[in-house]
């Protein structure tokens, strides 16, 4: 009997934060028309310092005696990565992607993802994009989630597709090709 009153308990707490989380929603785009801005922008990830380029990713932890790397298992990254309107890493600073990506497949192909664009340039000065997602890094061209945002991209939604333009396996440097697709108030 007490099983049953735990469930029931449980439920209902359940249907209470959907309603509102669901409340709070439509609050937040009451009298707002939905609107989708597309944006393409680079991302320079750079793990070895050059004359050029300061270092903006570092690894944090790893499988236990092994190289801790990229393409191995169980490595963790942390990155505050220039986001630019070319590939050229001195054209104009759009913001920063503040993030982390962890290696999670055995045989080292995919990354998981979780990233914030912190925008500074003057249209979107202070909004942020967060992403998340499966990165299958060695595929040509890979799709992950927008799932939130703020500012001017309030309860963003949409996609994002990644294509890797520059990459240097045995410095760990790489630029991103990111296509934008974010549907919000």
């Amino acid at each position: 009997m007490a099983s049953l009153f735990s469930v029931s308990r449980v439920a209902l707490v359940s249907i209470s934060v959907l309603l509102a989380a669901a409340a709070i929603g439509s609050d937040a785009s009451r009298g707002q028309k939905l609107k989708k801005t597309e944006m393409t922008f680079y991302m320079h990830d750079w793990e070895t310092p050059t004359k050029e380029e300061n270092v903006t990713n570092i690894i944090i932890a790893g499988k236990p005696q092994t190289k801790w790397y990229i393409l191995t298992f169980g490595s963790l990254f942390a990155y505050d990565d220039a986001i630019t309107t070319t590939i050229d890493r001195k054209s104009t600073e759009l913001g920063r992607a503040h993030g982390i990506y962890v290696n999670t497949a055995l045989d080292g192909s995919d990354l998981h993802i979780l990233v914030s664009f912190l925008f500074t340039n003057k249209a979107y000065n202070g909004s942020t994009i967060e992403i998340q997602g499966a990165d299958r890094l060695l595929q040509p061209t890979r799709e992950v989630s927008v799932v939130s945002g703020t500012g001017k991209f309030r309860l963003a939604r949409g996609w994002a597709s990644i294509e890797t333009v520059f990459l240097d396996i045995p410095q760990s440097n790489a630029i991103l090709r990111w296509n934008l697709t974010v549907f919000h108030y």
